[in-house]
């Protein structure tokens, strides 16, 4: 497939993500966990005929830690998302580029670049303008709001512990893997919790194969495959084009409306991690003979 296709289809898949978990009604814990363990049946039976499951020691441990990881990921954030509106929710869930860029000056003391800091202060800007500037000095702030930030969080810290990983297995490998520990953490959580696991609607059991098989499945295998052919930088930007495209599901079906200083402070921050992922251009010395 044409990776610009694949990338465009996958953000669309992705983009469904909150609307199929406000949809289902079913425990947040719940709908994270039938997201990543019903995509992970359908990919598991391929990986094994396919012969995909060879992974080094090294590897493997950090797939399944990652695994748990992006497990607790999806659960803080389908958290989020019966607190405060899919739109916002998903939009602050993607602010894990600017937690990775801090953490990695933080505790790897990798350089960041003067864009990546501009960028950040924007970002920061608009979640000022989004919770509320009297709201942040009296230090009130909504749940969901601090459920999609800790989402983001986790996500960081998944792409920290990931990074170059796919240099080394496929994808599909990796994935396998990653799904099965995100999957057990997550049934581990439910059971312990007494969530119900079966008792479900048919629109919920509608819903939760749609997360598995659309979002989960097809929207992270053809954004990989994006990534193999595509700049980093320029997948990553358009990745933000699921936070419009939910917003607009949202209100589609939904029936959500922003408040003015919620348009803005989303438009601020989608401009900020924008600017962070931006590259400043070398200059060319011509050299004369």
């Amino acid at each position: 497939m044409n990776p610009k296709v694949s990338l465009i289809i996958g953000i669309l898949c992705i983009s469904f993500s909150p609307i199929f978990v406000r949809l289902a009604g079913a425990p947040p814990i719940t709908s994270g966990f039938y997201r990543i363990f019903i995509a992970w049946l359908f990919l598991a039976p391929y990986c094994i005929a396919k012969g995909n499951l060879k992974i080094g020691r090294k590897d493997l441990i950090v797939a399944l830690v990652g695994g748990v990881v992006f497990g607790a990921d999806i659960a803080v954030w389908n958290f989020s998302l019966f607190k405060i509106s899919a739109t916002i929710s998903t939009l602050l869930a993607n602010l894990a580029p600017v937690w990775v860029g801090l953490m990695s000056f933080l505790f790897f003391k990798k350089l960041s670049g003067k864009l990546f800091w501009i960028g950040t202060c924007v970002a920061i800007l608009g979640m000022v303008v989004l919770v509320g500037f009297q709201n942040i000095i009296k230090l009130q702030f909504n749940v969901g709001i601090l459920l999609a930030v800790l989402a983001s969080f986790f996500y960081a810290i998944y792409i920290i512990l990931t990074k170059g990983i796919l240099q080394k297995i496929s994808t599909l490998t990796f994935m396998f893997y990653n799904m099965l520990a995100a999957s057990i953490f997550l049934l581990t959580i439910s059971v312990f919790q007494n969530n119900n696991l079966f008792s479900f609607s048919i629109n919920t059991w509608l819903c939760l194969f749609g997360m598995g098989l659309i979002c989960q499945l097809t929207g992270w295998i053809t954004i990989n495959h994006s990534i193999r052919f595509l700049p980093s930088t320029k997948v990553a930007i358009a990745l933000l084009g699921q936070t419009v495209l939910a917003g607009f599901w949202a209100i589609l079906f939904l029936n959500e409306r922003l408040e003015l200083k919620e348009i803005i402070g989303s438009v601020i921050i989608l401009a900020g991690i924008a600017i962070t992922f931006l590259k400043p251009k070398k200059s060319i010395n011509k050299v004369v003979n």
